[in-house]
């Protein structure tokens, strides 16, 4: 039986078991957000399969997206004032559940359906991971687990497409679709007993409050925001960016009601905090960018090229082992140099990113693949010192109990960015594939400087955030204090 857990290090039996109850908890992480990305190569083979139309194609991907954001920030909630382990081993077991009738799907009605329960059940499970990040390791080690945490993130995003293709050649065209969700069930099988055994149970204490009413307000707002950009191609006309304005309300109000209630969903006053604010923007405008990369070059080499879903996805592993590697080596170094990491990162994939437009360039026809390897490795090392860091630095200074429903908070800010980068980006190039003069290199280069864009914006917000650091210590030390700004480095 597991020990229980009293704090942030945990006791001496957890402590022993820490590091197999994360992996237990990054396997769990990967398959979820690995059918964030997986599913793009095999729409052809479901379109195929199911006769699909476009707009119930676009579920599939825009339905999981959605339903994952809307229960990050309650479900991280729940496990903060009940139990962790519950939770998770909710969410694992309805995610491995749905991605057996995702496979058995006879209909799109039933394929979207089963991928709306998966987005929910991934929604459910992924603020924990984080939670127990907060709650089973502290200093340097807690860095070097979300690098881990990190590593995971890049490699579930990047491999994807791969994994997809590969699933598709093995199983042909006609059903391999079906594959990428089957994938999962011996994984979840394998991982929920473990679970059981490995992570740690509830700690004593008075059982919180839930805020139902506060659930109904943020959702409400994160859909009517979310919902204009994962439909932007499929709704026509302008009316539905109505819905962003209303959202922005709704969540005005949830604002209000949360300042007034006694026991909150989510603790807004974190975002005094310039550590937590400045990280969660840093990661809102890096994920607008980061996801919408694998989205168009595979666009590009599926429908432009004419390469195989497989092709297309051994094409993004450079990304992918560069990110791997460089999250790792990122959990061990933040502590030591803190946000500047995150900069250098950014910086790193900008160079990256720039020199796939120009390799694109000069390189436009089926050899494209090898023109931008490089550059997409060096990409994909900054992305690694980019997403671990930020994250280990936006939650250090948030209190290990409320770690889930701040989790939650920074990681549906993910959501709404990823969703609102590839509805931007997606808008440039599919309106440059139809233009005159337009062609799938084209829009290929003319989304890469819509993601820089982003890219740069999440840069400078990194160097405002270093800037204040510095004239916070030039206060402090006009002071006679020797404190450092809270966000410069996690604490130890």
């Amino acid at each position: 039986m597991p020990t229980q857990v009293t704090g942030g290090s945990g006791s001496a039996s957890g402590d022993r078991h820490r590091w197999q109850a994360l992996s237990v908890c990054l396997v769990a992480a990967f398959m979820t957000l690995l059918d964030i990305s997986i599913v793009n190569v095999a729409l052809p083979s479901i379109r195929a399969g199911l006769n699909a139309s476009e707009g119930a194609l676009q579920w599939t991907l825009s339905g999981y997206a959605l339903a994952f954001g809307l229960v990050l920030v309650p479900a991280g909630r729940l496990g903060d004032a009940r139990s962790r382990r519950a939770v998770f081993m909710i969410g694992l077991g309805l995610f491995t559940f749905s991605s057996a009738l995702a496979g058995m799907a006879q209909a799109m009605w039933w394929l979207v359906a089963a991928r709306l329960l998966q987005g929910v059940a991934g929604g459910v499970l992924n603020p924990q991971v984080a939670g127990f990040i907060q709650q089973l390791f502290r200093g340097a080690e807690r860095g070097r687990a979300f690098g881990a945490l990190g590593a995971t993130i890049g490699i579930a995003t990047a491999v994807g497409p791969l994994l997809g293709g590969t699933l598709i050649a093995l199983a042909g065209p006609q059903e391999g679709w079906r594959w990428i969700f089957y994938v999962n069930i011996p994984v979840g099988l394998v991982a929920l007993p473990l679970a059981l055994r490995l992570l740690p149970p509830p700690m004593r204490g008075e059982r919180r409050g839930l805020d139902p009413f506060g659930v109904v307000l943020l959702g409400a707002g994160v859909v009517a925001i979310m919902l204009p950009f994962l439909q932007e191609r499929q709704w026509p006309g302008a009316a539905k960016w109505l819905l962003i304005p209303l959202g922005a309300l709704v969540l005005a109000g949830f604002v209000v009601w949360e300042r007034r209630h006694r026991s909150p969903l989510a603790d807004l006053g974190l975002f005094r905090r310039r550590s937590y604010a400045l990280g969660a923007a840093i990661a809102l405008l890096y994920f607008a960018g980061f996801t919408a990369i694998f989205f168009i070059y595979t666009l590009y080499l599926q429908n432009g090229l004419g390469y195989s879903a497989l092709g297309a996805g051994l094409a993004i592993t450079p990304f992918a082992v560069g990110s791997a590697v460089a999250a790792a080596i990122g959990g061990r170094l933040v502590s030591r140099f803190g946000r500047p990491l995150v900069a250098f990162g950014l910086v790193l994939v900008a160079i990256g990113l720039v020199s796939t437009w120009i390799g694109v360039e000069v390189h436009p026809g089926s050899g494209v693949a090898w023109v931008t390897a490089l550059p997409l490795l060096l990409a994909g090392v900054g992305s690694g010192l980019v997403i671990a860091p930020n994250q280990t630095i936006t939650l250090s200074e948030v209190p290990f109990t409320e770690g889930g429903s701040a989790a939650g908070v920074l990681q549906t800010g993910q959501r709404v960015g990823t969703a609102a980068g590839i509805a931007a980006v997606g808008a440039v190039f599919f309106a440059t594939v139809a233009g005159a003069g337009g062609g799938w290199a084209a829009a290929f280069r003319n989304g890469l400087v819509v993601i820089l864009g982003f890219v740069l914006a999440a840069l400078a917000t990194a160097l405002a955030d270093l800037a204040a650091g510095r004239r916070a210590r030039r206060i402090r030390a006009g002071g006679g204090e020797t404190a450092r700004a809270p966000s410069a480095r996690p604490p130890a």
